[in-house]
C-alpha cells in the first residue's frame, strides 16, 4: 500500500526561540544561509537529513521534534469512528479500504485500565492529524471491535508472530461492532449473541449486516460465561436473574441492545418480572469493566458481565449462561495479510490453550468456520 499523502510542518521556529537564537545566529551554527531558516520556518522549503540532524542537534531535541507530518481532510478522506468529530486530542488510525479511520483514546471504550498510546494528535479546527513520529506505519494496525476481554490475548500472540502487527481491540456491544464493520470502520467485528430459534444468531446477523459488502466469514472465538459481577462473598445472596428484583439490590445495566442486556430481559420474562421491577434497570454503565468497577467502590450490588472481568476485580460472579463469541470477516479482507495472521492465531495451539485457561472460558469452537457467505 502506498503511503498516505501528507504534508511535514515544524517547529524550528519554537525551538530556535526557546534557544534564544536569531534566525541568523542559528545559520551560522548550522552552517546555512538565514534564507534557509526562514523558508524553512515558513515551510517552504524541507530540509534534507543531514541539515534536519545538525538543526535538532543544535537545538537541544531530537529531529521529529522538529519535523512531523499532518494529514488532513483535504489530503485524504478522514473518516470519524464513532460519526461524531472528536474535539484535540490523541487518536489512534487504521487504514481500511484506503480511508483513515480516526477514533479517539479517551479510554472509554478501551479494554485495559491503563493509558493506550496513540498514533498522533488530532486538531479538530483544521481537521488535522499530526502524527507522532513520521514514520508511523498505519498499514500495520488492525482494529477488533466487540466486548470478548480476550481480544487482548489475540492481539498479544499476532503480534509475536509478526512484531510490527499492531492490532488493538476497541470495546462496541454486539450491534455496535457488526454496525461499524458494515460501514467500513474496522476490520473484525466480535458478535455473541444468544440462540432464540435454532438459527445461528450471530450468522443471522452477520448475514443481514454484510450482505451488501460482498459477504463475510463467521469464525468461532470463544465459549464464555456471562452473568451478575456481584462482591466479594455474595453478601446478598443473588442466585438468579429474578433476584435482582429484591428490596435493597442496587443494579446497573447495560445499554438497549447489548447482548447481555438481552439475555436479562428474557430471563426477567420467563419469571414474569418486569424490568421496572429491578432497582437500577435504568441506571446504564459502558461496559464490564465499568460495571465491574461500581461493584468493587460498593455504588452498586449487581452488574452484567463475563466471569474474566469478575475474577480480575477480585470479585464474585453468578453465571446465567453461557455464549459463543465469534469473529467475523468481511470477505474483501481475507487476503489482507493482517487478516491472515489473526485467523492463523486463532487456529494455533498455543492460543487456544492460553484461552482455555481463562476463567469461565472454553476453546472449543475457536478457530473453526462457523459461516461463509
Amino acid at each position: 500500500m502506498e503511503n498516505r499523502p501528507g504534508k511535514i510542518d515544524n517547529r524550528v521556529k519554537h525551538y530556535r526561540q526557546k534557544a534564544g537564537l536569531s534566525q541568523t545566529g542559528l545559520a551560522e551554527i548550522v552552517g546555512i544561509k538565514r534564507q534557509a531558516i526562514y523558508d524553512i520556518e515558513s515551510g517552504r522549503y524541507l530540509p534534507n537529513t543531514g541539515v534536519a540532524l545538525k538543526l535538532a542537534k543544535n537545538l537541544g531535541c531530537r529531529v521529529e521534534d522538529l519535523f512531523y507530518e499532518t494529514v488532513s481532510t483535504a489530503d485524504c478522506f478522514l473518516v470519524m469512528g464513532e460519526d461524531v468529530t472528536p474535539g484535540d486530542g490523541r487518536v489512534s488510525v487504521v487504514i481500511i479500504r484506503d480511508k483513515l479511520v480516526v477514533y479517539p483514546v479517551d479510554g472509554r471504550f478501551t479494554f485495559p485500565s491503563q493509558m493506550q498510546p496513540a498514533d498522533g494528535m488530532f486538531k479538530k479546527e483544521k481537521g488535522q492529524i499530526r502524527f507522532f513520529t513520521p514514520d508511523t506505519c498505519l498499514e500495520q494496525n488492525i482494529l477488533i471491535t466487540g466486548c470478548d476481554p480476550a481480544f487482548s490475548l489475540l492481539s498479544a500472540h499476532a503480534s509475536r508472530v509478526d512484531p510490527r502487527l499492531r492490532a488493538f481491540c476497541r470495546f462496541g456491544s454486539t450491534h455496535a461492532a457488526i454496525d461499524r464493520l458494515a460501514r467500513g470502520k474496522t476490520h473484525l467485528a466480535g458478535l455473541h449473541l444468544h440462540n432464540q430459534t435454532e438459527e445461528e444468531a450471530n450468522v443471522a446477523l452477520a448475514r443481514r449486516k454484510m450482505a451488501r459488502n460482498g459477504g463475510a466469514l463467521v469464525m468461532g472465538f470463544s465459549f464464555m460465561e456471562e452473568g451478575l459481577i456481584v462482591a466479594r462473598g455474595n453478601p446478598l445472596n443473588i442466585k438468579t436473574a429474578a433476584d435482582l428484583s429484591c428490596p435493597g439490590i442496587r443494579f446497573v445495566n447495560r445499554e438497549p441492545g447489548a447482548a447481555l442486556r438481552v439475555l436479562l430481559d428474557e430471563l426477567l420474562a420467563a419469571s414474569n418480572i418486569p424490568g421496572t421491577a429491578v432497582p437500577g434497570y435504568d441506571i446504564l454503565v459502558d461496559g464490564h469493566n465499568q460495571g465491574a468497577q461500581m461493584i468493587a467502590w460498593g455504588m452498586a450490588d449487581a452488574a452484567l458481565g463475563l466471569r474474566p472481568v469478575a475474577h480480575a476485580f477480585d470479585l464474585d460472579f453468578v453465571p446465567l449462561a453461557e455464549v459463543r463469541c465469534d469473529l467475523v470477516v468481511p470477505a474483501d479482507l481475507l487476503d489482507d495479510p493482517r487478516i491472515q495472521i489473526i485467523l492463523n492465531v486463532l487456529q494455533s495451539r498455543g492460543f487456544r490453550d492460553e484461552l482455555s485457561l481463562l476463567p469461565g472460558y472454553s476453546q472449543k469452537k475457536t478457530g473453526a468456520t462457523i459461516a461463509a457467505f
